[in-house]
């Protein structure tokens, strides 16, 4: 497995992982419009973002998710890692490759100075609490969002 930053061509494979979780859906199939064009050139020149994935060595995109580095006065200063939008395909879940991709995410806002990482999970997804807690992640806040 290779963990990178994502590239343009992998961006239909991402829009197809973030577009249904339980689903594997033919990245060849997914429109790639520009918007979702316009995001990833944002993400990608923008230094404190990194859209990183899991690539199976051949291309093959498996996983994904968003770093965003976040500057701070809290923890006299320190920036922060906000992980978002963690996904891997529905036919490869339950072999490790959701434990590597984090570990890595994890591994690389550690080698930049973060001193906190932050994520969060929609209240409904039991399983994926499990799996956070057991990589050492507590639920220590509790989150808002409001649409706009």
């Amino acid at each position: 497995m290779i963990f990178r930053t994502a590239t343009r061509s992998d961006l239909a494979a991402i829009i197809a992982l973030l577009t249904d979780e339980e689903t594997v859906l033919d990245p060849a199939a997914t429109e790639v419009d520009e918007a979702y064009a316009t995001s990833f050139e944002a993400i990608d020149s923008d230094g404190r973002n990194e859209l990183m994935v899991l690539d199976e060595g051949d291309g093959t995109v498996l996983g994904c998710l968003q770093l965003t580095y976040i500057p701070g006065l809290g923890r006299h200063g320190a920036e922060r890692a906000l992980i978002e939008a963690v996904r891997i395909r529905a036919d490869r879940r339950g072999n490790g490759l959701g434990r590597e991709l984090l570990v890595r995410a994890i591994d690389r806002a550690r080698c930049r100075g973060c001193t906190l990482v932050q994520l969060t999970s929609n209240k409904r997804r039991a399983e994926a609490h499990r799996f956070y807690g057991s990589l050492g992640f507590a639920r220590s806040h509790d989150g808002f969002k409001l649409p706009l």
